[in-house]
């Protein structure tokens, strides 16, 4: 039944994860719109939307010249969206053919980025060098059973000083039946260790189906995931919650521009995204 909650060896889980998001790339360089990035402006949606809050946190306000390591890259739109914006950038991703993708759009357009695959638990030991910005969005962190072991990575990444930026899909909004009338709870909100099950042929984004439909996720309420990140030393700056997602959740969510929301009369009950920075001292 999906989403319900088994006891699963994270590599088993990890692996049936790596199979799905491979047969996702076809379909999203499709679904994705890359000929868009053929114009040298273009940014994707998710940096257009992360940009202006990051800046806040930079020196002078500009990610120009800083080094910045995306964890979770996939296929690269964000990550060739934030060299155009003059960082320099290091994609990190789990699966090949998404990193092949990425790569192939980098070169197409002729950004600059260099690409590492490792599972993002082991990305101090397979990225050298340090950061003064670790950038993740959006639709990261489900995919990962240990985020303590999530947070040390981030640390050990970023040079003393340096940012952090998370934006994701809030866990309030996971616990909701995505395909009810109303807004109606139906997965929990808090984790106990279990992963969920999922079934599933399509993806988020185009029509296509995946050879690989089951996935396993892990719900991580706010608490757990402010809390690794202040366990492991960071020193929160920000926190923001959003009203729009850019990914239809919900058949009952309505287009807006930047993504897609729940219908006005709800808009306001319920948080779709979280937004964290923070900074390593």
């Amino acid at each position: 039944m999906n989403g319900s909650n088994i006891d699963i060896d994270w590599t088993v889980a990890r692996d049936a994860n790596q199979d799905n998001w491979n047969d996702r790339v076809p379909l999203h360089e499709v679904a994705y719109g890359l000929d868009a990035f053929d114009d040298p402006s273009h940014l994707s949606d998710v940096v257009s939307a992360d940009l202006p809050v990051l800046r806040r946190f930079l020196p002078d306000g500009r990610i120009t010249g800083l080094d910045l390591c995306h964890l979770q890259c996939h296929i690269g739109t964000d990550s060739v969206s934030l060299a155009r914006a003059g960082a320099t950038v290091t994609g990190v991703d789990f699966s090949a053919p998404a990193l092949a993708a990425a790569e192939a759009l980098a070169e197409r357009t002729g950004v600059s980025a260099t690409w590492i695959e490792t599972d993002v638990l082991d990305a101090r030991a397979a990225v050298t060098g340090d950061f003064d910005v670790v950038y993740t969005s959006i639709g990261t962190i489900t995919w990962l059973d240990d985020l303590d072991r999530w947070a040390a990575q981030i640390v050990g990444l970023l040079r003393p000083g340096g940012t952090f930026f998370i934006r994701d899909g809030h866990p309030a909004l996971y616990a909701l039946d995505e395909d009810a009338p109303t807004l109606v709870t139906r997965y929990p909100y808090f984790g106990d260790g279990r992963a969920q099950r999922w079934d599933d042929e399509s993806t988020y984004a185009g029509d296509g189906k995946v050879a690989h439909p089951r996935t396993y996720e892990w719900p991580h309420p706010l608490s757990e995931i402010l809390g690794s990140l202040l366990k492991a030393g960071l020193r929160l700056l920000h926190f923001d919650e959003g009203r729009t997602l850019p990914w239809r959740f919900s058949p009952r969510m309505v287009e807006v521009p930047g993504g897609y929301a729940w219908p006005e009369t709800e808009r306001n009950l319920l948080p779709c995204t979280y937004t964290v920075v923070a900074r390593k001292d």
